[in-house]
């Protein structure tokens, strides 16, 4: 089988992709990647065939302040979303689908492989005037679906409890589609009909998983919601292996880590990890002067010298660390709601506290708090205090490492391997794809 990957240019968006690249590579599979350049030694490293994305698709998602510098300045909420997506995805969809129409036409792939937020796809979905491979969408945040009580997406809300809740989720939700999701459809709708395509069916984020021949979610279904009815094509197939770390050094403090002290993680990830004083930072005072307690840090890649507070006693920093050998070591996880990172610990059975609300963090987040498996602050810049009394709690009551280590049970009842194989089996089998783009019942904002 010839498999064309394709991946926003970000590393929270490949490495889930690389994953199931070195499944099928596994078994004799040839791969392409087409990222980011930024990213193309991560595509080599996987032995993958890698092609850049054309135009301003490539770009590199660590540099975004630089290349937008208007969104440094924009406080979290609709506006700034709007931003973000405007230029990391709509205008970026047209010169994806170029690249992807270049490749099929040389290579000849019989099945694609793109993470949820690369949009190019959808312009090849819904053009049936030429061929096209069938289309797996591979989710690397929470789902994003419509959901039953009209709740919009990304603002974190936990499923209503009562017609009082669901009746104030219905006026945020008027208020979020004239400041995000209304505005956003359009963009993409202007891009489509420029390629004489129809609009989008539904709204642009409940769109990914219609417009996809399979929909890969990398959990259980007891970190998620329940959503009703949802295509037959959508599968829960469990967390996906975290990215290889050959060739990583384990940092010089390593050994401290059996020194008996129960021992805390706390991460910013790889993209919203400019500016440590919203978590890393508080995160070490909070934790400081406990004897009881070592503290794990990782800058994402980004310098030590970042850091502008001093380095508690109890704490051990390293710009990277190799999550899949120290997850099963932790006690907890303080996140600012990176999906992958969240996946990983809750594969571990480690529970959580999560702080952040750019990008999907605030879903991720909602749900931690939502599935018993830790603590939600819903900020982007928890105070001490906040943090102290959230890792305390999560630390001394059993109910939150019990409910993580019970989804962590059916995340190892699932092979993910074997499902996701066997996904991508049965579509190459079923070729070709001339079915008109799925709708749902649900509002078709």
């Amino acid at each position: 089988m010839k498999v064309l990957i394709a991946s926003t240019p970000a590393a929270g968006h490949l490495n889930p992709l690389l994953a199931i690249a070195r499944m099928v590579k596994a078994r004799g599979d040839h791969v392409t990647i087409t990222t980011g350049s930024t990213l193309k030694e991560a595509v080599v490293t996987a032995r993958a065939d890698f092609v850049p994305l054309r135009g301003n698709a490539d770009y590199d998602s660590a540099r975004v302040d630089e290349l937008w510098p208007e969104r440094v300045n924009m406080p979290p909420g609709p506006a700034k979303s709007l931003y973000d997506f405007e230029n990391s995805f709509v205008d970026t969809m047209l010169p994806q689908a170029e690249t992807l129409r270049a490749i099929i036409e040389e290579y000849e792939p019989d099945i694609i492989i793109a993470d949820d937020f690369f949009f190019g796809t959808t312009v090849l979905y819904l053009d049936r005037s030429k061929p096209c491979p069938p289309i797996v969408i591979c989710g690397v945040t929470v789902l994003l679906a419509d959901r039953p009580d009209r709740a919009p997406p990304m603002l974190g809300l936990h499923p209503a409890r009562d017609d009082a809740e669901r009746s104030e989720y219905a006026a945020i939700a008027v208020q979020a589609a004239a400041e995000f999701l209304d505005p956003l459809k359009e963009g993409f709708d202007k891009k489509l009909a420029s390629l004489g395509l129809p609009p989008l069916p539904s709204s642009a984020l409940n769109s990914r998983h219609l417009l996809a021949d399979s929909y890969l979610q990398p959990t259980a279904r007891a970190f998620e919601y329940d959503f009703g009815p949802l295509p037959d094509h959508v599968r829960f197939v469990g967390p996906l292996p975290p990215p290889l770390t050959h060739g990583l050094p384990r940092p010089p403090w390593w050994g401290d880590l059996d020194s008996g002290r129960r021992i805390v993680l706390v991460t910013q990830g790889t993209i919203a990890n400019t500016d440590f004083s919203e978590l890393l930072e508080p995160t070490l005072a909070a934790l400081a002067g406990r004897d009881d307690v070592l503290v794990v840090g990782t800058t994402g890649n980004r310098p030590l010298s970042n850091m502008r507070r001093p380095i508690p006693a109890n704490a051990r920093l390293a710009e990277l660390i190799d999550f899949g050998e120290l997850m099963p070591r932790l006690d907890l996880l303080v996140t600012n709601g990176g999906y992958g990172t969240v996946s990983q610990a809750l594969k571990a059975g480690v529970p959580i506290v999560a702080a952040g609300r750019t990008e999907d963090k605030a879903e991720v987040g909602a749900r931690v708090g939502w599935s018993g498996v830790g603590i939600e602050i819903p900020s982007q810049r928890p105070t001490v205090e906040e943090l102290r009394e959230a890792i305390d709690r999560v630390l001394s009551e059993p109910s939150y490492r019990q409910r993580a280590g019970e989804i962590a049970e059916q995340m190892r009842a699932i092979d993910t391997e074997a499902e996701i194989l066997g996904i991508l089996d049965g579509l190459t089998a079923s070729v070709p794809r001339n079915k008109p783009p799925m709708s749902n019942s649900s509002d078709q904002r």
